[in-house]
């Protein structure tokens, strides 16, 4: 995957002094070849939570797309409590944190949003493809759509853009009446 992406976590681990202790991106696996007896999985063939399927991702791997239109609170736990990764989510959060831009390679706007039922998660958003979401503060409800990917403190969602090339599903972020993405 996307080295940058790993040095995103990696600068939110010591931006935050340790409240994303243990950050990691999964890199793509080879594409999923069909069911098993627990029926298809994500990129490191664990089984998918429900309302989730399969389809490709940029770099041949695969990513997960929702079968629904959103994923619910419930959904995201599932997807941590099975450190899944590389799954596209629809959902919303509140703002719990500021964190400073990652400016190494591309630039990423970094806040944690804190869902309905309690689980963080730290957006990355490139904001070298799409807009910064200018004036956030804490407190503010976000609502997103992007990938997913598994760390020990609530989960990364990434992908909150549109993708120059076509190959990955594209992903936003919603707030304050505007759609980034």
């Amino acid at each position: 995957m996307n080295r940058r992406l790993v040095a995103v976590v990696i600068l939110a681990v010591l931006a935050t002094g340790g409240l994303l202790a243990g950050c990691t991106q999964a890199a793509p696996g080879p594409p999923i070849a069909g069911p098993t007896s627990a029926g298809p999985g994500d990129a490191t063939g664990r089984p998918l939570a429900p309302g989730v399927t399969a389809s490709p991702s940029a770099g041949g791997g695969t990513s997960t797309v929702p079968s629904a239109q959103a994923t619910t609170d419930a959904e995201l736990k599932r997807l941590f409590e099975t450190q899944q990764s590389n799954v596209m989510v629809t959902g919303a959060g509140t703002v719990a944190r500021l964190l400073a831009d990652d400016t190494e390679g591309d630039r990423h706007q970094r806040f944690i949003l804190r869902l309905g039922s309690g689980q963080t998660l730290l957006v990355a958003h490139n904001i070298d493809i799409a807009p910064r979401l200018n004036g956030l503060a804490v407190g503010d409800r976000v609502a997103f759509r992007g990938e997913y990917v598994y760390t020990d403190q609530g989960g990364t969602i990434h992908w909150t853009h549109h993708d120059p090339k076509g190959t990955h599903v594209a992903g936003w972020l919603e707030w304050d009446g505007r759609r980034y993405g």
